[in-house]
């Protein structure tokens, strides 16, 4: 036989080896220590192992990283983006898109069912987690009830990088429908940096202004951005 195939076979033998002896040796990292013992590009590779079944994934952990900066904003990533780094597929953006998911159930669970005002923390958490990387504008409300426990959460509008339609009479409508008392609003800046633009206070004081009449409360409304949230209440302007 070709000793050149049957070191090509050797090579081939132990490349699938070490990559088991790796994620096994991961795996066992995770169980023991938890996410705390596995530093980004590692829990990225734990993640990448379900997509990718026979290929050596911490260079493709490292790409992400290298390409988005951040764990979140690898898992918040558009696929098309995604699909720019060699080796990632549709596999790996639907695993990925899995954990986004499974983030944003988490956080949604932990609000519902309980005072908005008093777990405001929270509030905030879950909404950063849903729209704190979005590429667009979107425009959400969070309906609450006389005891200001969450009813619904809803996306009304979505728009462009730097816009969003709001429309005062749908907001108003919506909250009676839901014998809703109280609203917090809340929409996102793709810019990175949550301060409220011109219209976007002029926009709120008419939301105000149009709920006070019916007696439905404005608590808040908060303007995400990866760099932070604003709170128009605790800035003073509501």
């Amino acid at each position: 036989m070709d000793k050149n195939f049957d070191k090509s076979l050797s090579d081939a033998g132990s490349s699938r080896s070490y990559h088991k002896g790796h994620r096994e040796r991961l795996r066992k990292r995770f169980r023991e220590g938890g996410s705390e013992a596995l530093p980004d590009y590692e829990l990225l590779e734990l993640i990448l192992f379900r997509a990718i079944q026979r290929r050596d994934t911490k260079p493709i952990a490292k790409a992400l990283l290298d390409k988005f900066k951040t764990f979140a904003e690898v898992v918040n990533a558009p696929e098309y983006l995604l699909r720019e780094i060699p080796g990632v597929g549709a596999a790996v953006a639907w695993e990925l898109a899995l954990i986004k998911a499974a983030a944003v159930r988490l956080r949604k669970n932990e609000i519902q069912n309980r005072n908005a005002l008093s777990s405001w923390d929270e509030v905030l958490d879950y909404c950063t987690t849903i729209m704190g990387y979005e590429t667009r504008e979107q425009f959400r409300i969070i309906f609450l009830d006389k005891r200001n426990r969450i009813i619904a959460d809803e996306r009304q509008q979505q728009g462009t990088v730097d816009h969003t339609p709001v429309y005062v009479r749908e907001i108003i409508k919506r909250a009676l429908e839901l014998s809703s008392t109280a609203l917090i609003l809340v929409h996102n800046h793709p810019s990175g940096d949550p301060n409220p633009s011109k219209p976007d206070i002029a926009m709120t004081r008419k939301i105000v202004e149009a709920a006070k009449n019916l007696s439905i409360v404005i608590h808040d409304h908060v303007i995400i951005g990866k760099e932070g949230a604003f709170s128009f209440r605790a800035n003073g302007l509501i």
